[in-house]
């Protein structure tokens, strides 16, 4: 399987720039596996569909605010997105420019508040990152860091709540949900 296999067309007047107000009154898209035919419903109707014996498999984690802007030593600006806690204060990432983030680089976010050193470059061109900071670095993350949101969303919203599903308890998530009551989402903005 490759990615381009998920590759198609998507008009940019059909991505909703913002979600709708009522939660529940999202998009909802049906397609029955034996026809194809495909109908387009809300997310409230989805009781309409569920049947006894039905699992419902719901994403529960709540969408860190996982994009950082910041320096490089020359100055020069670096966006860092996080992946994966790897514990010990390091994290697998994404940069942008990743020909400068080199190992050994040094990076800082909020005039130093945090700091971050790339340790290596591991296949795929990810870097692990250790980062350095007095406090909770979840706390620092909520203050420093934005949403990671898809290249096709171009407007942030002010109420970082509105980025999360309405059921999500549990920090974790690197990017906005795939699914769930809230715009769609499959990406983060690069």
């Amino acid at each position: 399987m490759k990615r381009s296999d998920f590759n198609f067309e998507l008009p940019e007047s059909l991505i909703a720039q913002t979600p709708v107000e009522q939660r529940d009154h999202s998009r909802l898209m049906r397609m029955d596996r034996k026809t194809g035919e495909i109908e387009h419903r809300y997310f409230y109707e989805i009781k309409d569909y569920l049947r006894a014996g039905d699992c419902l498999v719901m994403n529960d984690s709540r969408v860190l605010p996982a994009r950082l802007m910041g320096t490089r030593p020359t100055g020069g600006a670096v966006e860092v997105l996080l992946l994966r806690d790897l514990g010990e204060n390091r994290w697998e990432c994404l940069t942008r420019p990743g020909k400068k983030t080199r190992p050994g680089t040094e990076l800082s976010f909020g005039n130093g508040e945090l700091t971050g050193q790339v340790l290596e470059t591991v296949e795929g061109g990810n870097r692990i990152i250790e980062f350095y900071y007095e406090g909770i670095f979840l706390e620092i993350l909520e203050k420093l860091g934005r949403m990671p949101l898809p290249p096709y969303i171009r407007q942030e919203l002010k109420d970082s709540e509105r980025y999360q599903t309405v059921y999500s308890r549990e920090l974790g998530s690197a990017a906005a949900p795939t699914a769930g009551t809230k715009r769609p989402s499959v990406a983060w903005r690069w």
